[in-house]
């Protein structure tokens, strides 16, 4: 079983509180792509793979499938249990999925897959999926065409260095997939509203890669974070923003 990589190991554990109060939610016409994309519905099983904090567990129920969460790290575990009663959470990883063979009708991975793009996880995935089963792969990504959204982009990188990221687009070079129909994208527009601490400092020290670094390195990205804010005539002495991102929604089908 491959190790998970260090940033999410380190980061995913020291800050799990924040990623729940940091990251945004999911636009509710995700229910209808879950619906019509994935099948979901009553007696269908889903797998949310990654699954972290359950922040998408809501969005699955409500489509009436039945929900398993799979998730390596316990902290993450732990916090998506307190905030989803009843939740089937296991322990484990994309590459050794604890679940049996052709198992469940749908496996989606949210703010997740980029960790794990391997052809051994996706594999894994083929496995436990029925024939006709369908993969979703969903990231909430910011609109970088934004100013001050670029300049928080610029305050990370310094950071990121090695750690797997949806916008390398490396994650894409598993497709075309043998044994999978081709990728289909849908965009849904995702404004994330609320304080700027929470909405945008928050949400910035959740990332893995920031919430893994000692206790005064994280405080100096808090203080550009803020000195950003305070530089911005759109954010500053506001009660209220909304951090403009766009929900990109992926799906393919086993075939049979």
């Amino acid at each position: 079983m491959r190790e998970i990589h260090r940033a999410a190991a380190a980061g995913f554990s020291a800050n799990a509180q924040g990623y729940v109060r940091g990251r945004p939610e999911y636009p509710p016409a995700i229910v209808d792509w879950l619906r019509s994309e994935l099948g979901l519905s009553p007696r269908r099983t889903v797998l949310d793979l990654g699954s972290g904090t359950g922040k998408f567990v809501t969005p699955l129920r409500t489509t009436g499938a039945h929900v398993i969460a799979v998730e390596p790290v316990a902290e993450m575990r732990a916090q998506s249990i307190a905030a989803n009663p009843g939740l089937e959470t296991i322990a484990g990883t994309a590459d050794a999925i604890p679940l049996a063979d052709a198992s469940v009708d749908a496996v989606v991975c949210a703010q997740s897959f980029h960790w794990f793009a391997t052809p051994q996880a996706l594999a894994e995935i083929a496995r436990v999926l029925r024939s006709g089963g369908s993969l979703g792969l969903i990231w909430n990504v910011r609109e970088e065409s934004v100013p001050w959204i670029a300049a928080l982009t610029a305050i990370m990188a310094p950071y990121e260095k090695d750690t797997p990221r949806y916008t390398s687009g490396d994650w894409k070079n598993l497709f075309p997939a043998a044994g999978l129909s081709a990728l289909q994208e849908q965009c849904f527009f995702n404004p994330h509203a609320g304080p700027p601490d929470r909405v945008i400092v928050e949400r910035v020290l959740s990332v893995s890669f920031i919430a893994a670094l000692p206790a005064e390195e994280r405080d100096r990205v808090r203080s550009k974070l803020e000195a950003l804010i305070a530089a911005t005539p759109e954010l500053f002495g506001q009660s209220t923003v909304a951090v403009p991102y766009t929900t990109h929604a992926f799906a393919c089908k086993k075939l049979g």
